[in-house]
């Protein structure tokens, strides 16, 4: 299909300047139409799943994202070289930079996003206060202004009242962010938050504003054309976050009365139209729990969360966005834009939940999904075999399902998690699973505080009784052992389990003093391996993956992982630090280090700040102590699990060595 632009120009092709699952999703749009696709690719993402749909794929140097996703005149060369007319950014990396919207604008390249100007003045969270200001859009209270001193700021701070959020002015997926409770941690936050922005934006230029306590992030998608038409297609639920990001988003947002949706609709498009805006954009805004609504900011791009929008509107936004970039008009009218039904999508990352959420990265050795249908969509830019990559945003995947209402949403996408498997590296989805059946959840009583105020039952595992769920994995390892050969004899060296074979087929297995009566058999369903079982009469179905020393048991009831015992000789050398001292919870660079060798230090002390995964993490000191070594400088990269500093050893550790 052919687009003619304002100019007169066709799009046929479209380069595509990102990677992953937003990649794919841009790909699959364009292929719909008959418009061809542009792939470019780091080193790391040579065989990757984005570069494989494309219909030309053109590689723009190494895996670090400065000197490829992020370098604007190799992407406009590609561009060139390919004869695309048009570039479509994606989110993150480019998509809302300004410079690149303007370079676009110069080679006579169409940027499928907003007018450059646009991205300036809602880049700049301070401008964009003003306008909306201006435009009647209620905002909150804070300081945008000039003087950057940390005097002026904690003034400013102390005015305003605490609990406030130091955000970086060029800021945006949570990044450069922080809330500060009390004047006591204002420095220390503000230092943190200035280096992140500097890392992530090369500006360190923050703001300081209000910070609503337990608020909900509601946000409302617009679209504006070459025409001066501006419309709203509803909004979304972002409250459910953590690390300031967002984890389980949902349209419409739960308990909003038609008046007030209404009313958020109009002032994003305000909003849009006070900065002429065109294309996809959203507009966040802050909740109390009275439901009044302030602007946060605008997101200048298409967002992560779109689908949900698409699922509750019966639209394709990235056709939207191809169409009007080509100067057609908005497809639809206010009016004909309508609601149905309710969509959730929960994003499944390569993260440690129990460890604070630390992002993990590795290979992919089993994925197994639910069915994509009409009502129930995996947008992904990976498959099994693929790895999650140290330098890049850790999300595999994005789970959308809608259904008639909000119930039913909820029950489909807890069905749609549990058949959501993956072993080779930690996920989330355990966590979304509790997560979405937490009764304060499911009664739509969302907010930002919602996983801090819950941790402890979100963490809460999920698994079946310890004893039953030995027997299946044991069952489990005797068939695929008795499948490879004939003369099958099952010697126990853990004596935990005794298992003796019964004339019938069944299994007598006793655990301590308790015997189970087991039986089973498994089966193949496209390319898993199920395990039928029955333990003393109740049966099961789970999919069974057995790899090296582990078996991984998916079942409605959650998954389950056992380890077959390693003799200690064997084991992997111990993930104890030098005396004591920390390890690098992940590959990364030293970005900060404010000990030296001497300085006595108290548990809790930051030791270093550390970059990986896009994050900044704060090393503590595990114990009191003396510093005896500081492995890393400023700039240098820690492999995940080596030691970051060595203490001294105490007279205590010296009498246990002697």
């Amino acid at each position: 299909m052919k687009y003619t632009t304002t100019t007169g120009r066709n799009i046929t092709k479209v380069l595509i300047a990102n990677r992953g699952e937003i990649a794919c999703r841009v790909m699959r749009t364009a292929r719909k139409l008959g418009v061809q696709s542009v792939a470019v690719y780091s080193e790391a993402d040579r065989n990757s799943m984005h570069v494989d749909m494309a219909d030309e794929a053109y590689s723009i140097g190494p895996a670090p994202s400065q000197q490829s996703y992020l370098s604007m005149e190799k992407i406009i060369q590609v561009a060139k070289t390919s004869a695309a007319q048009a570039i479509h950014p994606g989110y993150g990396f480019l998509s809302e930079n300004m410079e690149f919207a303007e370079l676009c604008k110069q080679e006579g390249i169409i940027f499928i996003g907003p007018p450059p100007s646009a991205i300036r003045d809602m880049g700049i969270k301070s401008t964009s206060k003003s306008i909306m200001a201006a435009a009647g859009v209620p905002v909150v209270e804070g300081y945008h202004g000039e003087d950057q001193s940390d005097q002026c700021l904690k003034e400013h701070a102390g005015r305003i009242g605490y609990p406030v959020m130091i955000k970086a002015v060029q800021g945006g997926g949570g990044k450069g962010m922080r809330i500060v409770r009390s004047e006591q941690e204002f420095q220390e936050q503000l230092e943190s938050a200035r280096r992140e922005a500097k890392k992530c934006f090369n500006d360190d230029a923050v703001l300081i504003e209000k910070f609503v306590d337990t608020p909900r992030h509601v946000e409302v998608q617009v679209f504006g054309d070459h025409h001066g038409n501006a419309v709203y297609l509803f909004e979304r639920d972002c409250s459910v976050q953590r690390r300031h990001q967002k984890i389980i988003e949902e349209a419409p947002a739960p308990g909003i009365k038609p008046e007030v949706r209404k009313k958020l609709g109009e002032a994003a498009v305000r909003a849009a139209k006070a900065v002429n805006y065109v294309g996809a954009g959203t507009v966040e805004f802050i909740m109390d729990s009275k439901h009044n609504f302030y602007f946060m900011e605008m997101n200048t791009r298409l967002q992560v969360e779109h689908p949900v929008t698409e699922m509750i509107t019966g639209t394709d936004l990235v056709e939207w966005q191809l169409r009007i970039a080509a100067g057609e008009k908005i497809p639809l009218s206010q009016e004909e834009i309508t609601l149905q039904g309710h969509a959730f999508e929960a994003r499944i990352y390569a993260e440690d939940p129990s460890n604070n959420f630390m992002p993990g990265a590795g290979p992919l050795v089993h994925l197994s999904t639910p069915r994509a249908d009409p009502s129930t969509r995996i947008e992904t830019g990976v498959r099994q075999g693929d790895e999650v990559s140290v330098h890049y945003d850790p999300m595999i995947a994005k789970l959308v399902v809608w259904a008639a209402d909000r119930q039913a949403a909820l029950t489909k996408l807890r069905y749609s998690l549990r058949q959501y498997n993956i072993v080779g590296l930690h996920t989330n989805i355990d966590f979304l699973l509790n997560l979405s059946g937490h009764p304060e959840f499911e009664a739509g009583n969302v907010h930002t505080d919602f996983i801090p105020q819950h941790h402890k039952e979100l963490l809460l595992s999920r698994k079946a009784a310890a004893k039953e769920s030995l027997c299946q994995a044991a069952l489990g390892l005797i068939l695929k052992e008795k499948a490879m050969t004939d003369a099958f004899t099952l010697q126990a060296h853990d004596v935990a389990i005794a298992v003796t074979y019964n004339h019938d087929g069944s299994y007598s297995m006793q655990i301590e003093d308790k015997t189970f009566q087991v039986l089973g058999n498994l089966y193949s369903e496209e390319d898993c391996t199920y395990l039928k079982c029955s333990v003393n009469g109740v049966a099961s179905k789970a999919k069974l993956i057995i790899l090296e020393n582990t078996i991984y048991l998916f079942s409605k009831e959650g998954s389950i992982e056992i380890d077959i015992p390693v003799p200690k000789y064997l084991s992997s050398v111990s993930s104890e630090g030098s005396q004591g001292g920390p390890l690098a919870p992940m590959t990364g660079t030293i970005e900060k280090v404010f000990v030296k060798a001497g300085d006595k230090v108290k548990a809790g002390d930051s030791l270093m700040v550390m970059i990986a995964m896009k994050m900044e993490h704060t090393i503590k000191a595990p114990k009191d102590g003396t510093i005896k070594k500081v492995f890393y400088r400023e700039g240098a990269q820690a492999n995940r699990h080596t030691p970051l500093v060595e203490f001294e050893e105490e007279e205590s550790d010296k009498r246990e060595s002697e």
